[in-house]
């Protein structure tokens, strides 16, 4: 796997990513999360303001354990189906919900690569929701880290196939630019200057806080793969 050719062409499916995304990630935050007191579980996050760290952390176990039984209701996943996964795990002590996440991140990733790519956003989805965390508890480099590279090259495969703007990013460690979105041939491409965590607080909704980054050609909104 190589996250180059998301400096030109169509960018191929890794099946093998999502899972190599969610295991670089688990080895990152669960230590984290294992030292982490139970005041800090209780902090309410920015990007999701009606949940605390709990409870992002519950959402996000409770998804990778349905990947990894195959447990898809009619509405899974949806705002209520939600909800019900955090109510179901109200009773957990905190250390039993990152059990839970370590498991999920650990075994998921098979699933979802024999799943032909339906499921991959959710490797993405956990990752963000990670960094969310990361920030909740003040953690430096909320949105960066071991798993950013895949993370962008994830990124940039979901952005094409749904379509969103064609846009460039000059990102501030890379040689040369990056592509996201799928031309439309009557839109030139946008441009993006700054730095990935940023680009990616931008494309998941997330606050960026004055960051000091340059976009033209988009409004910042229209990112948003989350919308």
């Amino acid at each position: 796997m190589t996250d180059t050719t998301i400096a030109g062409g169509p960018v191929e499916r890794d099946p093998e990513l999502p899972g190599l995304l969610l295991r670089t990630e688990r080895d990152a935050l669960v230590p984290l999360l294992r030292a982490t007191a139970s005041e800090g579980f209780a902090i309410r996050t920015r990007a999701c303001p009606d949940w605390t760290v709990r409870e992002v952390l519950a959402h996000c176990s409770a998804v990778l354990t349905r990947v990894v039984e195959r447990r898809y209701e009619k509405d899974v996943f949806s705002p209520a189906a939600n909800q019900r996964d955090i109510a179901e795990r109200a009773d957990w002590t905190d250390q039993q919900v990152v059990d839970e996440l370590e498991r999920g991140m650990t075994e998921a990733g098979p699933k979802i690569a024999r799943a032909g790519g339906i499921l991959d956003g959710i490797a993405l989805g956990e990752w963000v929701h990670a960094g969310d965390v990361r920030e909740a508890l003040g953690e430096p480099g909320a949105y960066a880290g071991a798993g950013l590279p895949l993370a962008l090259t994830l990124l940039a495969r979901i952005t094409r196939e749904k379509g969103q703007v064609s846009l460039h990013a000059d990102l501030d460690d890379r040689d040369e630019p990056l592509r996201f979105g799928e031309p439309d041939g009557q839109r030139p491409p946008a441009r993006y200057i700054g730095d990935a965590p940023t680009l990616v607080r931008l494309y998941s909704g997330r606050p960026t806080d004055g960051a000091g980054f340059e976009l033209a050609g988009v409004e910042a909104g229209e990112l948003n793969i989350y919308a």
